[in-house]
């Protein structure tokens, strides 16, 4: 019984298969971020403009963390998503102090939406 109760509880957790991500809800997601990072140019974080895809501590002009240069990441949706539940939780020692985006349809709307910016 438990072991039905955890698999319930994981599948909840995450945005039903096949159901597309609505980037127009990330962008209002993406208002949680404006406070440190702009689309086009450098702020108190890095732009976002073409992040996924993008190694991660890739941005010129911006001075990250030494655990984020040696992390290795590239932002594909999986290191996004997994990166934003808890940015000091994936990277400890990342200069980025953000609680996390603690809802999985949230994250992959903010997602979507991040993948459009160029």
């Amino acid at each position: 019984m438990r072991k039905w109760v955890l698999a319930i509880a994981m599948i909840a957790a995450v945005p039903a298969a096949g159901m597309a991500a609505d980037a127009d809800a990330g962008k209002t997601i993406f208002n949680k971020c404006k406070a440190c990072h702009q689309v086009d140019k450098n702020g108190v974080g890095p732009h976002l403009g073409g992040v996924v895809g993008r190694k991660a501590a890739s941005v010129d002009g911006y001075s990250y963390s030494e655990a984020l240069k040696k992390s290795g990441i590239t932002w594909d949706d999986a290191a996004l998503d997994k990166w934003l539940q808890g940015p000091s939780k994936d990277v400890p020692g990342t200069k980025m102090i953000f609680a996390g985006v603690k809802d999985a349809t949230d994250r992959a709307n903010l997602i979507a939406y991040l993948g459009t910016l160029k």
